[in-house]
């Protein structure tokens, strides 16, 4: 993973395709990502209308998070599913900047994973551009928990996710893991882990016309008994459960909009967590900062009197545009 601290966007030295199935859809999907222009951010298009109809992978854009994280325009042009893997391999490997082009409502699964995403990415390589990178500085604690479900961020000269699960079956029990984002580490140790599912709720799920692409080539399915996995080839690491967790907290943070300085602490959260605590990060305008890096490895707070950089204007999502011009509210941290 690049360093959160690069000073500098980059994209893509080239285009890269992938093809496979959607994991809800079932269907066959062709993908295409581009590189971008810098402060492009990234963007969803529909094949067949690049420059009419796009959807920016941003927070406010999320409109479902039941078994994935799923984006769409305001006028529902276009509606993308499970962004999640593909958007933590993205920021896993340092891209600010790229478009993403589709022939179907959802990003093809592949193998449950992000591997073979960040690996064709890593083998394209990246581009690196002329703008300074605008990254959101936490500078005090911000918390959220709903239920037995909680995420707080504490600041942080880095990125560091620390994630927990807890439950009841055997194989999974309680598993912790916890991880500074920096250089391979994302590569090495988060990509590969597979998203997981039990047997008798895929089932459920296909009779109800849902999880169509799910098979054993996609994803973990844990055994009726709770006590092993359906894979023959079994787990990729032993903890492969809460790792998969702890990436699509990474892609799911993703669309914030831009790279994150703090330290995360996460238990038993999952998308619809996700989205509230970035939701809650948004309005907290007084525990966090924006700030450009700069080629020195210093950073400067970018100004809150609405004449922000271009930068920040087009990368970063209304949320936190509005909060840059605005005086900031009484916390909520």
């Amino acid at each position: 993973m690049a360093n959160t601290l690069e000073s500098h966007q980059h994209t893509l030295r080239k285009p890269v395709s992938f093809g496979g199935i959607g994991l809800h859809s079932g269907d066959l999907v062709n993908m295409t990502i581009s590189p971008a222009p810098e402060n492009n951010g990234i963007r969803f298009f529909r094949r067949g209308q690049a420059g009419k109809h796009f959807v920016q992978a941003a927070m406010d854009n999320v409109i479902d998070t039941r078994l994935a994280t799923t984006i769409s325009d305001t006028h529902k042009n276009i509606v993308v599913s499970t962004t999640e893997h593909l958007m933590a391999a993205l920021m896993g490997f340092g891209i600010d900047n790229a478009d993403i082009e589709l022939d179907g409502n959802e990003v093809p699964i592949m193998d449950g994973s992000a591997g073979p995403f960040i690996q064709r990415l890593m083998q394209t390589g990246r581009k690196k551009q002329k703008a300074n990178r605008t990254v959101l500085r936490i500078t005090k604690e911000i918390s959220y928990s709903s239920g037995e479900s909680s995420i707080r961020i504490r600041p942080f000269n880095g990125f560091k996710i620390d994630g927990e699960i807890v439950f009841d079956d055997e194989i999974i029990r309680t598993q912790r893991y916890a991880i500074n984002l920096t250089g391979n580490r994302f590569a090495k140790e988060i990509a590969q882990a597979r998203t997981f599912g039990y047997v008798e709720e895929v089932e459920t799920l296909w009779e109800k016309g849902l999880a169509l692409g799910v098979n054993l080539s996609n994803a973990i399915a844990i055994h009726w008994d709770k006590k092993s996995v359906l894979n023959e080839e079994g787990l990729r690491f032993s903890d492969e459960f809460i790792r998969h967790k702890v990436l699509d907290l990474v892609g799911d943070l993703a669309l914030l909009g831009c790279p994150i300085l703090g330290h995360i602490t996460a238990c038993c959260a999952g998308h619809t967590q996700h989205l509230a605590f970035m939701q809650t990060i948004a309005k907290a305008t007084d525990c966090w900062e924006l700030v450009e890096m700069n080629p020195n490895g210093k950073s400067s707070p970018c100004q809150r009197n609405g004449k922000t950089t271009t930068t920040t204007s087009n990368l970063l999502m209304p949320f936190f545009q509005t909060a840059l011009s605005q005086p900031a509210p009484v916390p909520a941290c």
